[in-house]
């Protein structure tokens, strides 16, 4: 469901696109120092934006080095983290946990049972750091579980869902940015879930899947309400950003929030087209 919250590179000067890349090589880092490789592999280029955004908010200091790793043993790459960039690293794992773990519990997915079985032990202690995030993770994925089991195709109940995720993790603390940075993660998170849900509706017609997206996908006007949905979600969250006192790395977050996040929808459309003709 993730990997929709990324930069159009095309349109980032060149000095941004290697700042993003540092930052995103970053987390990756932070999560094997952490939690090993299996933790390398719930990185995000969601929670890559969180990491940019909260430190661009609460302007934290930036640290930089260069380091070696198995996608670059030649060259040194510079990585940059700050405080958020620990923080990321303890949601991605989190959120990847609770959800191996619901998919073992709800569907007997072995994957979901091997996975928790192998992130027990490594979560526990970022569990117990941020309590907050952990049971609003928790919380709402068992709801979306329930919406799928129920079989509801009012997508706006489990868009929810994800969206009230999405809020819990961008909230870093309780303070004076709660209310806007809790508004910019729900409409964010539900703009993921509305983008995943048309990315996979194909697949899940076929395979007989879960979609909220299937009762309207017979609809003639189909591809503009979906469009018309994705545009008020990342408008609202678009909004609550520009709320924020943000100058840091301004550019590459206005980058993905007004560009990036139509990615995948601009392919998705391009191939339709082609099929049609």
């Amino acid at each position: 469901m993730f990997g929709y919250v990324t930069i159009l590179e095309p349109e980032l000067k060149v000095k941004d696109f290697r700042r993003y890349k540092s930052f995103y090589c970053g987390l990756c880092r932070e999560l094997r120092e952490r939690y090993g490789h299996l933790g390398q592999m719930t990185l995000t280029y969601d929670m890559t934006f969180a990491v940019l955004l909260l430190t661009s908010l609460y302007e934290t200091e930036v640290r930089s080095e260069k380091v070696r790793c198995k996608v670059h043993p030649v060259k040194k790459q510079e990585i940059l983290r700050s405080v958020f960039t620990g923080y990321g690293a303890d949601m991605n794992l989190i959120l990847a946990y609770y959800h191996l773990r619901d998919d073992w519990v709800d569907e007997k997915k072995i994957g979901g049972f091997l996975g928790t079985c192998a992130l027990r032990r490594r979560v526990k202690k970022a569990v117990k750091k941020y309590p907050r995030q952990s049971h609003a993770i928790q919380k709402e994925l068992k709801a979306l579980a329930r919406c799928e089991q129920d079989g509801i195709m009012e997508i706006d109940q489990p868009a929810g869902c994800f969206g009230r995720l999405m809020a819990e993790l961008m909230v870093w603390k309780k303070d004076q940015w709660e209310e806007t940075l809790r508004a910019l993660g729900f409409f964010l998170g539900k703009f993921i879930y509305i983008m995943d849900a048309y990315d996979d509706l194909e697949k899940d017609l076929k395979e007989g899947n879960y979609n909220p997206l299937r009762t309207i996908s017979e609809e003639p006007d189909y591809h503009e309400r979906c469009r018309d949905m994705l545009c008020m979600m990342i408008a609202e969250c678009s909004a609550q950003f520009e709320k924020l006192p943000c100058i840091l790395d301004i550019d590459i977050l206005r980058n993905i929030l007004y560009d990036g996040v139509w990615n995948r929808f601009r392919k998705i459309e391009k191939e339709r087209k082609e099929k049609e003709k």
